[in-house]
């Protein structure tokens, strides 16, 4: 018999009743040091007090208002992004799929308007993920998210991760856009080289081609930039991001240039709950302590002292993991062939750490932001023991 949650999700089992800056408990009050919120969501962690304030003071005022009237809030919120990106206009929705809907759809507009209609294909990463939408799951679709939900939506081309040759080669002149992550999280924490990157940016000049770009988690401060792509020193037409933005109420939000985004004119997007106040709230409380002077600066800080605890790690343990990877608060440990990462996750969360699978085999670590070297110490020390208890099982 269906249970009363449809059962999309092969769920690991435990029940948090709350949280606390880094920690979870479960119902019997086991605190667990998170290292995966929530896919990279709690940005700040969580219940940060900024954002519990923030939230609680718009709840005694309004909470919804239709994106046809104004709102403060919203205005202010699309102000500081602009100012703290490359953007020149943002529009806010619920979640990263949306977000990135909306890029796509921005993207064929844009030619279509420009006299180009012919140029609507987008080249996309082997082993991304955009979310869960038809678009979605037909930019990146692999077996286990689009088996039964055929036909997918045309004009995707996918290629090689970080292969230029191969980028370079499935241009055609109805290729539109390239899209990609900066840094990719479920395909296992991998980021493009920047000599791939610098050959994105110059084909796409080459050939008129959009550079859209889902930071959906590699986005809002969780590299130690507030965008990935500033590492690489990329300039992108269109970026989608959500997660970390709202710290864990739901918000997304597009970013584009002027160019990209000058022919969405009135009635051709919209959206019910996005830009609600609600979200308005956390999201300036959010930049509230991201744009604090040295926020990123302590990420990148931060990011060094957990990697130099993975790498530790994988040190320690050569028959569990093959090597570490990552960027910031953005990491991961891969592990040997023959190692289910799940299962051992399963081992790290009876140990008292959450952590999350990738692709690639990886055992993700996104933790919050704002933590610090200690509880990052904990975590690490946590994964050890779990480490040690696996390996009684190998024979």
């Amino acid at each position: 018999m269906i249970q009363a949650i449809l059962p999309v999700y092969n769920t690991f089992g435990l029940t948090f009743v709350r949280g606390d800056g880094v920690y979870l408990y479960d119902q019997n009050n086991k605190r667990y040091v998170d290292f995966s919120c929530g896919y990279g969501v709690n940005s700040l962690g969580h219940c940060h007090p900024a954002a519990v304030k923030a939230l609680k003071e718009q709840a005694d005022k309004v909470w919804h208002i239709s994106y046809m009237f104004h709102h403060p809030l919203r205005e202010q919120l699309a102000e500081r992004l602009v100012k703290a990106s490359f953007a020149d206009t943002v529009f806010f929705t619920n979640s990263g799929a949306e977000a990135w809907e909306l890029g796509l759809k921005m993207t064929r507009r844009y030619f279509a308007a420009e006299g180009q209609p012919h140029k609507y294909r987008v080249i996309c990463m082997a082993e991304a993920f955009h979310g869960r939408t038809m678009g979605a799951i037909s930019a990146a679709p692999r077996e286990y998210m689009v088996k039964g939900f055929g036909p997918l939506l045309e004009g995707f081309d996918v290629v090689p991760f970080n292969d230029a040759a191969a980028l370079e080669a499935a241009i055609t002149p109805e290729t539109a856009a390239i899209c990609l992550e900066p840094v990719q999280g479920e395909g296992g924490i991998r980021l493009h080289s920047q000599e791939y990157i610098n050959r994105v940016a110059e084909l796409a000049k080459k050939h008129d081609l959009l550079i859209f770009l889902d930071e959906v988690q590699s986005g809002m401060g969780r590299t130690g930039k507030f965008f990935a792509h500033e590492h690489y020193g990329l300039k992108p037409d269109i970026v989608s991001t959500a997660k970390g933005i709202g710290t864990g109420f739901p918000l997304g939000a597009c970013l584009a240039t002027e160019r990209a985004a000058k022919h969405m004119t009135a009635g051709s997007h919209g959206t019910t709950y996005g830009g609600n106040p609600l979200a308005m709230a956390v999201g300036n409380a959010v930049l509230d302590v991201m744009l604090a002077d040295d926020f990123m600066e302590t990420v990148c800080a931060r990011g060094k002292h957990l990697a130099e605890g993975l790498q530790g790690l994988a040190a320690q343990f050569p028959k569990l993991y093959c090597e570490h990877r990552g960027i910031g608060l953005m990491q991961g440990v891969q592990c040997q062939t023959g190692i289910d990462n799940r299962k051992l996750i399963d081992v790290m969360h009876a140990a008292g750490v959450i952590s999350i699978p990738a692709g690639d085999n990886v055992v993700r670590v996104f933790p919050p932001l704002v933590i610090s070297n200690a509880e990052i110490g904990e975590g690490i020390t946590l994964m050890h023991q779990a480490s040690q208890e696996f390996m009684k099982t190998l024979s």
